[in-house]
């Protein structure tokens, strides 16, 4: 999972060293506190994500690890953080992903949002005292996605059909912390969403583009092989493309549009 450069460039901003989308205004930052993103990976990027909250007129930072960037352990400036995916164990954790342990357990405790997205969800559920193992199969492509009873009372889950689409690519699991609440499942990775708090973790890509996706089958075109119906060969993954990935982008605006909204009010 890594490939193509996203449009970034280096600049300094709110005292900071951070590769952002060349696209994004910052006008806003003196007003408004922005959110964190941390990218592991040149070929992912935040993608769809980027574009919603251009749309939602939230400024961001994106820090890119695999540029050079360190970790910032300085919460006090930024509204929220968002943990992206990337490749890893986080039980043989490298010494970013560490940081990134650590950093999770800093805003908890500061209580400062937490949004974790496939690796980025396994190291909440890590920072959190959850379990982290490899599954059974690698899942990779569309699969479905079912919600549990307790969604019902998550606001980002709330008007969300209890199947729902989504894109995937990984090969480990994870479960949901002590005193945090499953919300979603599904039948290669069990948990596939959690709360904790105003924090919100999920398993599943809603982030990715179809240029994306097709960016990481020519870089990872090896994990498209199995018996299992949890790993889709690339003719799968590549039928209807465009419509699938719109339709996983539309589950973004749904998904995640609360839960940044809940940063601000």
């Amino acid at each position: 999972m890594r490939g193509f450069e996203s449009p970034c460039f280096k600049r300094q901003v709110v005292g900071g060293s951070f590769c952002v989308e060349a696209s994004y205004l910052f006008s806003r930052l003196r007003t408004v506190k922005p959110v964190r993103i941390f990218t592991h990976l040149a070929c992912e990027p935040p993608g769809y994500l980027a574009l919603l909250l251009e749309k939602l007129g939230v400024p961001y930072q994106q820090v890119c690890i695999y540029d050079g960037d360190q970790v910032q352990m300085d919460l006090h400036r930024i509204a929220g953080l968002v943990i992206m995916g990337g490749p890893g164990n986080v039980n043989q954790p490298t010494l970013w992903m560490q940081q990134e342990i650590e950093l999770i357990q800093k805003a908890v405790v500061n209580e400062v949002p937490v949004l974790g997205i496939c690796l980025g969800a396994q190291l909440m559920s890590k920072s959190l005292g959850g379990q982290v193992h490899p599954g059974k199969f690698i899942e990779v492509g569309w699969h479905q996605v079912e919600l549990l009873p307790e969604a019902a009372n998550n606001a980002c889950f709330s008007s969300v059909d209890q199947v729902f689409p989504v894109f995937q690519w990984h090969a480990h699991v994870f479960t949901a912390p002590p005193k945090s609440t499953a919300l979603a499942v599904n039948a290669c990775g069990d948990c596939q969403a959690f709360s904790y708090q105003n924090n919100l973790a999920v398993q599943f890509h809603l982030e990715m583009t179809a240029e994306i996706i097709r960016g990481l089958m020519r870089l990872y075109g090896s994990d498209l092989t199995g018996d299992s119906d949890c790993t889709q060969s690339s003719m799968q993954i590549l039928e209807n493309i465009e419509v699938r990935s719109r339709q996983v982008n539309s589950m973004a605006d749904t998904i995640f549009t609360p839960w940044f909204h809940s940063l601000y009010h």
